[in-house]
């Protein structure tokens, strides 16, 4: 079972679960989940890295047990991200994103090389304007704050065009696993995200969106090999 952490960010407390490494050598891979995710959603791939790397896994604001304080946006999220780095290791990390987690991480990187050695997007791609269509809320009890939706969904459609010019800022190696054709996500627009970065590489795992989660040896595979070499 992972260890609890909670780190305190401008106000705001993220708790983050911790698969310490025997072997401390190796910098720390930090996960960061999609919308509506927590940091459970890594358990399967955390289990796979924890033998030769400390792997934190962030529940960001507005999920799990990490404080809901009702306001939310794509750089608030990321400013708490960059801030818990700071607080975790005294070295560059391993920053891996998926889906919003994966903006979050395009932000995070581009602004702060100096906190990122190697950059990891899993089904990620330039965001373009497209109809709004903001889901429903499901029913029942959820892990997450629905207003997270309600507030970030719009940055989504109709996003900042600023977006490429962030994406050609990251400097840091970066890996993009792509889901491939079932993915609901426009395939074009990841391949367009890794001719913007300044080091990176694409490979498609034909999975759909939830790569680590559908294919989890074969993201775990990929995310090893770029992350060792």
């Amino acid at each position: 079972m992972p260890d609890q952490l909670d780190v305190a960010v401008d106000g705001i407390t993220l708790r983050v679960l911790v698969w310490p490494a025997v072997d401390t050598a190796r910098p720390p891979v930090v996960l960061l989940p999609a919308t509506g995710e927590t940091a459970e959603d890594w358990d399967v791939v955390a289990s796979s890295l924890h033998s030769s790397r400390t792997v934190y896994a962030v529940n960001l604001r507005g999920h799990g047990s990490s404080d809901w304080p009702g306001h939310y946006s794509i750089q608030e999220m990321a400013d708490d991200v960059t801030g818990l780095l700071r607080q975790l290791d005294d070295r560059p990390v391993d920053l891996v994103g998926h889906s919003l987690g994966g903006l979050l991480a395009c932000r995070v990187a581009s602004a702060n090389p100096q906190l990122v050695r190697r950059l990891v997007l899993e089904d990620v791609g330039v965001p373009h304007a497209r109809p709004a269509a903001t889901p429903t809320r499901p029913d029942g009890v959820l892990w997450f704050d629905w207003r997270v939706v309600e507030q970030v969904r719009p940055e989504i459609d109709d996003p900042d065009p600023q977006w490429g010019n962030v994406v050609a800022a990251i400097s840091v190696p970066t890996l993009v696993i792509a889901g491939g054709a079932s993915s609901p996500m426009p395939q074009e627009h990841i391949a367009e995200l890794v001719r913007l970065l300044h080091d990176g590489q694409l490979v498609t795992v034909d999975a759909g969106h939830l790569v680590h989660e559908m294919r989890p040896e074969a993201f775990t595979h990929h995310l090893l090999t770029f992350l060792d070499a």
